[in-house]
């Protein structure tokens, strides 16, 4: 039986896929809808991993707004818009405020800005968010190597985004109203609780309960999950006995998402042997939930 899919996590004119490439992608694979994410970054920043200039667009930074507008217009009835000004601008909050009323701007992400995500003007923009009632999703990534170097040599710059994982709990205390949607290896790799021991973005092997990614999502009703891209797939395939129980666990509150263009994420929840209602949730129904 054929389910319903809604990828929440996918890019404009990443990995080779411009907006027609995708949809095509996406009934390839069954998906009904994608949110359709920018990311927008400042160039000193975007530089300092130049590997993103061979998998995204080269007519811009990343993915801009303008990108997203024209897969929203060119697909409206499969794709999800969202825009995630930096915060740190004084004119974000006014702009993200035009982009829902002209374009319909849904989600606020991907946010990836090196910085603390726990900062003031940062805290006013997920206030603003919740208003809105725009889910907040995120990318979080700064492994000990990095700040080594960092601390170490005054000439490395390397990339980091949004903080340690301690960020989002100030985030959710701060922003109760505000629906949070955590990604990438800095928030997934806190699945186990021994994550302090292992900084590899990529962790492997069995799963120590009670991880602060799962501590979190317990004591915080307002963060989600997202399965996206390698860090997502990791931490349920990588103990597949510990990620049944997981999604089992948190079923609620688990977005099925790719930020790619296969099936990965598809064949790691097929391992689990979920329920089907469970499958469902998290296919489709929480997104569904989430934005109507």
């Amino acid at each position: 039986m054929a389910r319903r899919i809604i990828d929440v996590h996918n890019h404009p004119n990443w990995h080779g896929h411009t907006i027609d490439r995708l949809v095509e992608n996406m009934d390839q694979y069954g998906i009904e809808k994608t949110w359709l994410l920018s990311w927008e970054i400042p160039d000193d920043e975007y530089n300092v991993e130049p590997g993103y200039h061979e998998v995204m667009d080269p007519r811009g930074r990343g993915a801009e707004f303008w990108m997203i507008v024209e897969g929203l217009q060119k697909y409206p009835n499969r794709f999800i818009g969202g825009w995630a000004p930096d915060p740190r601008s004084r004119s974000a909050r006014a702009r993200l405020q035009a982009a829902v009323n002209l374009y319909g701007i849904k989600v606020y992400g991907e946010l990836k800005l090196r910085m603390r995500y726990d900062n003031p003007d940062a805290i006013a923009m997920y206030r603003f968010c919740g208003g809105l009632k725009l889910p907040v999703l995120f990318h979080l990534e700064l492994p000990r190597c990095a700040m080594d170097r960092l601390c170490e040599d005054h000439r490395q710059w390397p990339a980091w985004y949004g903080g340690d994982i301690t960020v989002v709990g100030n985030m959710c205390r701060q922003c109760p109203e505000t629906i949070f949607i955590g990604h990438g290896p800095g928030f997934w790799r806190e699945i186990s609780a021994d994550a302090e021991a292992d900084q590899s973005s990529y962790p492997s092997g069995p799963v120590q309960a009670h991880g602060r990614m799962t501590e979190l999502l317990r004591r915080h009703p307002n963060l989600y999950a997202d399965l996206s891209a390698g860090s997502g797939a990791n931490s349920l395939e990588r103990d597949l006995d510990h990620g049944r129980q997981f999604v089992l666990e948190f079923q609620d509150r688990i977005l099925f998402g790719r930020d790619y263009f296969d099936r990965r994420q598809l064949d790691v929840l097929e391992k689990l042997d979920l329920p089907d209602p469970v499958m469902d949730k998290v296919l489709c129904q929480n997104a569904l939930r989430l934005i109507g």
